[in-house]
């Protein structure tokens, strides 16, 4: 009898069991998690704390970006006649390291403050002069109808109220756009690729498109296209490059 009863009191239900597992292996995850974040934090602490050197050294290459820049402006001159088509597709490509604070609001003004976002511009005077300023930074080219297309369809998101909202709903886009007699994604596209009467609404419309990186994509260089590097004008290789980031 007492060893019917030890048994009785060893047995434990399966759906006990798990939970106990489950228990176990949520503890062991949440460890994880939390010696992560604190090697997370140590790393970010160390990196922020910088030698009087590094301080130096940033301050030259953004002077040196600042003499760049004055002197592309100088020598260079960047006119509607180098230009193949209106409609110009640009992505940033390089971080603010090394940029000067002018650089820095050049790129603002083209609503490129981050890395891989990308702008469609019609090529006027003042763009193509910012492009200039801010050459090493970016890659620009012509989209063909085939990229604006995909642009639009996959990564196309509105801006409503300093708000990124998808567009996934025509309503959103009539709303905002039907005074100018574009109401569906249909229309903004033809707007775009046309550079119709419209395209500064539209385009302003239009979140700057968040592109990503493929793994099996090198470094991109500061070095011009034509010299084998990757920034400035690709003019219709624009489309590839897009492709590979879409």
């Amino acid at each position: 009898m007492a060893d019917e009863g030890q048994k009785r009191l060893d047995y434990v239900e399966e759906t006990v069991l798990k939970k106990r597992k489950n228990n176990d292996q949520w503890a062991i995850k949440r460890r994880e998690q939390i010696e992560s974040r604190k090697q997370r934090n140590k790393d970010i602490t160390k990196s922020a704390i910088k030698r009087p050197e590094q301080f130096v050294q940033e301050y030259r290459l953004k002077e040196l970006d600042f003499v760049r820049r004055k002197r592309r402006l100088k020598m260079r001159k960047l006119s509607k006649g180098d230009i193949k088509s209106n409609l110009l597709f640009v992505i940033r490509i390089q971080g603010s390291t090394d940029m000067h604070p002018t650089t820095r609001k050049t790129l603002k003004q083209l609503r490129l403050r981050q890395i891989l976002n990308g702008v469609f511009v019609k090529a006027n005077e003042a763009n193509l002069r910012r492009l200039l300023a801010v050459d090493p930074f970016i890659t620009y080219g012509y989209p063909n109808a085939k990229s604006v297309r995909e642009l639009i369809y996959k990564k196309g998101c509105a801006m409503i109220d300093n708000q990124r909202v998808p567009l996934t709903d025509n309503n959103v886009i009539e709303q905002a756009l039907g005074k100018y007699g574009i109401i569906c994604l249909e229309d903004i596209v033809h707007e775009i690729s046309n550079v119709g009467p419209h395209f500064k609404e539209v385009s302003r419309f239009l979140w700057p498109f968040k592109l990503k990186k493929p793994e099996s994509l090198h470094p991109l260089k500061k070095k011009h296209f034509k010299d084998g590097g990757d920034s400035g004008n690709r003019e219709e290789h624009i489309n590839a490059f897009i492709e590979k980031l879409n």
